[in-house]
């Protein structure tokens, strides 16, 4: 199994996870199927929390799958790669927890952990490490 490849795929899902707590609201509140995007503009506490997490996870996952693609295509170093994109992938999970549980400091530091990892996946790729 191509770990940093299964990792992208894991990231791609983690986008939707905190997803499954906006839903929740949207329902709770009486679901507003034709201007929905307006009614998750109008979400408070960890359900707001949970959509914005969704939308950086969105920002995060571009860089982070062209840069394993990057390492992959350059053939960077399998072990480095693994464990950077292993590392990433934990990170947004922590980062999805810390952001729902209104940790902004704990967050912060999360995030710049996993763009890190993502800067030196491309280093890797760019340098053939």
């Amino acid at each position: 199994m191509d770990v940093p490849l299964a990792c992208v795929a894991l990231a791609f899902l983690i986008i939707y996870a905190p997803r499954t707590i906006t839903f929740r609201a949207q329902v709770k509140a009486g679901m507003d199927n034709h201007n929905p995007r307006d009614q998750q503009a109008k979400l408070e506490g960890a359900a707001r929390r949970a959509q914005a997490a969704h939308l950086n996870s969105f920002e995060a996952f571009a860089p982070f799958a062209a840069a394993v693609l990057a390492c992959e295509l350059r053939g960077a170093s399998p072990q480095a790669t693994t464990i950077l994109a292993v590392a990433f992938v934990v990170l947004r999970v922590l980062y999805v927890f810390a952001y729902v549980g209104d940790k902004a400091s704990l967050r912060s530091t999360i995030w710049v952990l996993g763009f890190s990892s993502v800067a030196a996946l491309f280093v890797l790729a760019v340098f053939r490490f």
